[in-house]
Order: structure tokens, then sequence, then C-alpha cells
């Protein structure tokens, strides 16, 4: 089997706490306009709506759109159903939330060793302007930005993957997916790719996330820096 030259990453969960992130700019938002309410709950019930509105894109039921759209059009939602009315300037400015997410503590010291030795690209269902920002606010070591976007699709669509091994000029054995969400890690080892799981336990709160893989991957770490020490001796064969 070829080296690997490729790492791309999942963002969303993986690389940044969104949860506690949208809480936060929630009640920054929306405590000025007079809002009480459960923030991680609002920030619950913000993420519901990622899945249902992707799958409107993956279905062909709408055109291809970027993630900001749609985070945009689940907020509407999602503030209706809390009964919360705010003007426009306060919604374009809590959509944009999702551009001020903050890294898991091990993350960007971990992307700097990886980078030493392999690509590195998001592979993410957010587009790139949002990854961006992401990456500038939390140091992210980016070689390209890679994903949604750029594929015109979202995952766990094939083409997705392949599309950003093909934009490193890699076949998909040269390329691994790394992710906490063993759905992610499943479609992309059915594209071809390799695959490594990074434990996530407490995504959507304490032991709600994944502790261990439920699919076959390469590697299964606890951390960014543990991913890179088990990757050493592979670089070195």
């Amino acid at each position: 089997m070829k080296p690997i030259q490729a790492l791309i990453f999942d963002v969303f969960g993986t690389l940044v706490d969104w949860r506690t992130s949208i809480a936060r700019e929630s009640e920054k938002a929306l405590s000025p306009c007079g809002v009480s309410i459960d923030w991680l709950a609002f920030a619950d019930a913000w993420r519901n709506q990622y899945q249902p509105a992707m799958e409107e894109v993956r279905s062909g039921r709408i055109p291809f759109s970027k993630l900001d759209f749609l985070h945009r059009r689940n907020l509407d939602v999602v503030l209706a159903a809390y009964a919360i009315d705010v003007d426009e300037a306060v919604r374009q400015d809590l959509n944009r939330a999702w551009h001020r997410l903050d890294a898991w503590p091990d993350v960007p010291g971990g992307l700097v060793q990886l980078r030493r030795h392999y690509f590195l690209a998001p592979c993410s269902n957010g587009n790139i302007s949002l990854m961006v920002d992401l990456a500038r606010r939390n140091g992210f070591p980016w070689d390209a930005i890679l994903g949604a976007e750029l594929a015109r699709d979202y995952k766990p669509k094939a083409v997705v993957y392949l599309a950003a091994a093909d934009a490193f000029d890699l076949e998909p054995a040269q390329t691994m997916m790394v992710a906490a969400h063993s759905a992610d890690l499943a479609a992309a080892s059915a594209a071809g790719l390799r695959t490594a799981f990074i434990a996530r336990p407490n995504e959507y709160g304490p032991d709600t996330g994944e502790s261990q893989p439920a699919t076959r991957v390469d590697f299964s770490t606890s951390s960014i820096p543990e991913l890179a020490a088990l990757l050493e001796p592979t670089r070195r064969s």
C-alpha cells in the first residue's frame, strides 16, 4: 500500500467544540434582546437542523447551497420554535457564530506536529470562508481548504472525499480521513480512503459523544498529538 501523504479532517466536533461555542455566542447575541433560555439546549436545537438541511441538497430537492445559507435557514426555524423575534442584524451576527468556534485544546499543536510530514486540509461540510475564519481564529495550519463547497455536495457522499484526495493529486488510499464520527469514517473508507478516529466523548455534553469507533478504522486515538505519534512509525516505514 502506498504511504499516506495527506490528512483531511472533519471539523465540527472533531477539531472544534461547536456546542459550548454556539451556546456562548447565542447568549452574547440574544441576552441583550431580553432572551433568557437554556443556551446549550438552544445550541443543540440549532445543530439538530444540520443533517436534515443538508439532506435537502444531497437528495436533489434543492440546489447546492453553502452551509452558511443552510445555517441561517435553520436559525430562523429554531428562533421561531423558541418564539424569539429579533431583527435582521442580530440574526446575521448570530449566524456567523459558526465562524467563531473554539478548537479543542489538543488540536492546534497536534496539527502543527502532523504538518511536518503530511499535507493537511479540512474536509468539512462547512463552506470555504467559514473554514478560513476558524483556521485564523484557532491557528489551524492548513495547506488547502477542501470539502463540500469544492465538491458541490455534502458528506457522506463519496464525491466529497474523492474530490479532496484529487485536489492533492493523490489516490484515495494515499489520503487519510480523520474524524470523531464513525459514519463519516465509514463513508470515507468505502470511497477508498484510509481512516483515523479521534475520540470526542463530550461533543454533545458529558459522555455523549463517541469514545470508540463503531466501524473499522486504521487508527483510533484520543487526541491529535496521539495520532501524530502513531503515524510516526508509519511515515518512517
